[in-house]
């Protein structure tokens, strides 16, 4: 290319299609498959709860968070989910705020009386529920226990933030704890087989947010119905051959999956190894119990109890658990259905 087309097209902020190509996805570095396991976690937890109150914390911050990095990554686990572990001690509130981004909470260490706050319902936080927070809804945690309470926050921030450089809309509420305004299982109520009458087809909730897909409801879903209806499923139908029995959280709203818009969760039980396959989307797990191994591309995570690890795209995986396991499954695969992007392959041969 002679100079003078050089000259008019930096003129002109204009580059050539085959420039350009060669910076077309590398805005970020590769996700790398890596494991955290509990034990380390546990205690960096230990030692933020004694050294850092919440008081201390920075207005809009005021979340005791350890958050794993992929050692591919700046600043999230990978570049569509964000996942980190938070902890609120005896008598502590994680004062209210609301933001753009979809969040739930996994409980790993709970109580009866942790509770998360959800557009003005108290959800109890018992071990291994699952709370959603869906976009633009206010919530505070609060820990009327004597007992410390640990949870694994997840979050779209990373796909919100950086890779669609949106807004993330973020408001913190006057008081430190919302006003509850409604009884203890009022949306699961308003989304069980009997729907309230007289309200518009999709049941919609009033937000700011409008699209094409149905919002997400506060909702806790209970971990003792979950895990029986994971055993059913065992007891009664065929595994899937790479993912054993899984059952997925869906919208409450559609009653399927996806949870939300950007991200799916899955709880699933493994009892033989599983056939190795590879996707083009990202997969982050949590043991909820049980030992084993996850193979990624030859690489063996080696997990337990409350482990976390990472799967990237495009890697050839297999599990194998020791006995018996259930793993927490999120993954960014909505993302690429929307798009009718997503592929998956076998790689067991």
């Amino acid at each position: 290319m002679s100079s003078d087309t050089e000259q008019l097209l930096e003129e002109t902020d204009l580059r050539p299609l085959w420039e350009v190509e060669k910076s077309m996805g590398n805005v970020y570095d590769d996700v790398q498959p890596q494991l955290w396991q509990w034990e380390e976690i546990q205690r960096a937890i230990d030692s933020i709860e004694q050294d850092v109150p919440i008081e201390d914390l920075p207005p809009g911050f005021q979340r005791r968070v350890a958050v794993p990095i992929n050692v591919g990554m700046e600043n999230a686990i990978s570049n569509t989910i964000y996942l980190g572990v938070q902890t609120v001690s005896p008598g502590e509130t994680a004062p209210s705020h609301r933001h753009g981004a979809n969040a739930l909470r996994f409980t790993i260490d709970g109580h009866e009386e942790m509770k998360t706050v959800v557009a003005g319902e108290e959800f109890p936080m018992r071990n291994n529920d699952l709370i959603t927070t869906p976009q633009w809804e206010w919530h505070d945690h609060v820990n009327d226990s004597d007992e410390t309470a640990a949870w694994l926050d997840v979050l779209d921030l990373p796909l919100v933030l950086d890779s669609l450089n949106a807004t993330n809309v973020f408001e913190n509420h006057e008081l430190e704890r919302q006003p509850v305004t409604k009884t203890q299982g009022y949306w699961d109520s308003q989304y069980g087989q009997a729907r309230p009458a007289g309200e518009s087809d999709d049941g919609s909730i009033p937000g700011p947010f409008e699209g094409n897909c149905a919002p997400t409801p506060p909702y806790r879903f209970g971990w003792q119905e979950t895990l029986e209806t994971l055993h059913q499923r065992a007891d009664n139908d065929d595994p899937d051959p790479y993912d054993g029995y899984s059952m997925a959280y869906v919208n409450p709203n559609t009653g399927e999956p996806p949870l939300f818009p950007t991200m799916s969760f899955r709880a699933q039980l493994l009892q033989e190894p599983t056939d190795a396959h590879f996707h083009n989307a990202t997969e982050v797990f949590f043991v909820i119990e049980g030992e084993g191994a996850t193979h990624v591309d030859g690489e063996a995570l080696e997990w337990g109890q409350w482990d976390i690890f990472v799967v990237p795209p495009d890697t050839p995986h297999h599990h194998e658990p020791d006995d018996e396991a259930i793993l927490l499954g999120i993954t960014d695969r909505p993302v690429f259905e929307a798009f009718n992007f997503y592929a998956e392959a076998d790689a067991s041969e």
